[in-house]
């Protein structure tokens, strides 16, 4: 395998300020917990045992806990756009079909090939790309080493023409779970062919291919205003996590757990605190977004100004 010669040039030099391990070491916390809540991969038995509004609240319109930190918690493993609700509800109507689906996303013995072509479409909205099929199977199979967190076929086919030279791969495949497999595959023996990037985790990785070696479908790129006629990204690290921490205030908000004037609040508050600080911020939301029911509203700095007694003049 012939790995391009830029590759290390630009591992090198990514992530200098620690933006990106630091957002990555956050997400795999949250895996942790997901994988704690659902422990479909240690039990498979427990998969029976799903309860339906764990997927869609029917009473209420809510989405699920499980796809709840799916779609929203875990973006850092891939960033899912999702149109409607309409996903969430078919699969709690169709739970005995999603509960297969599962039970195929955790099977050890099954190839990665198998799990995407497992029959998702079965299911509205889990067709197409299976964009939410190969992120459950990402999550679900994270510590096997063998999966990167990239949902898009075209983006990983597009990588593997970006990293490797002359890319050992067939352009004829009979399925797209065989060619997702066959990309990955790639792309992963590209990643221990080169010493630098062979220690990495898997997701930083990714991290570093996307930023690197941006897709043409993803965010478009401007010109370096140093003149060198290099491309950087118009997207920085801070705006994407300004960006999840929007997200987050929004499902926060549309579940009744805040208002409309504590999404303004926390969102001016997460703008003037330094990072260490918008840990804690994202931190404490995230506590208030698994809870069942909400807290009282922490007090603000006029109602603390009213407790605090007055000093008498001497």
């Amino acid at each position: 395998m012939a790995i391009n010669n830029s590759l290390l040039d630009k591992a090198n030099a990514f992530d200098k300020n620690g933006l990106t391990k630091r957002e990555i070491d956050i997400a795999l916390v949250l895996l942790k917990e997901f994988r704690v809540k659902f422990l479909f991969a240690e039990n498979p038995q427990s998969i029976e045992w799903l309860d339906p509004d764990k997927i869609f609240k029917a009473n209420s319109g809510e989405i699920g806990e499980f796809f709840s930190y799916l779609v929203y918690s875990l973006d850092p493993f891939g960033h899912i756009t999702i149109q409607s609700s309409n996903v969430y509800q078919n699969a709690r109507t169709q739970i005995n079909d999603f509960k297969y689906l599962l039970r195929v996303a955790v099977d050890k013995k099954k190839s990665l090939a198998e799990k995407v072509n497992a029959p998702w479409e079965k299911i509205g909205g889990l067709g197409q790309d299976k964009l939410i099929a190969k992120k459950i199977i990402f999550c679900f199979n994270y510590e096997s080493g063998k999966v990167l967190p990239i949902l898009n076929t075209s983006h990983l086919r597009h990588f593997v023409n970006k990293v490797i030279d002359k890319p050992n791969i067939s352009r004829k495949y009979y399925s797209l779970g065989e060619e997702y497999e066959n990309l990955m595959s790639e792309l992963l023996l590209a990643k221990e062919n080169l010493l630098l990037t062979k220690t990495w985790e898997i997701t930083f990785f990714v991290k570093f291919l996307y930023a690197s070696y941006p897709p043409p479908d993803s965010e478009k790129p401007t010109a370096n205003p140093s003149g060198e006629g290099k491309t950087i990204n118009v997207v920085t690290n801070e705006q994407l996590e300004l960006r999840a921490f929007v997200k987050l205030l929004g499902e926060l908000q549309s579940k009744g757990k805040i208002t409309g004037e504590e999404f303004r609040v926390n969102r001016e508050l997460w703008m003037r605190q330094q990072s260490n600080d918008r840990d804690v911020t994202v931190w404490r939301l995230k506590q208030l977004l698994n809870t069942e029911t909400k807290p009282s509203p922490p007090r603000n700095q006029s109602d603390e100004m009213q407790k605090r007694p007055t000093r008498q003049k001497l």
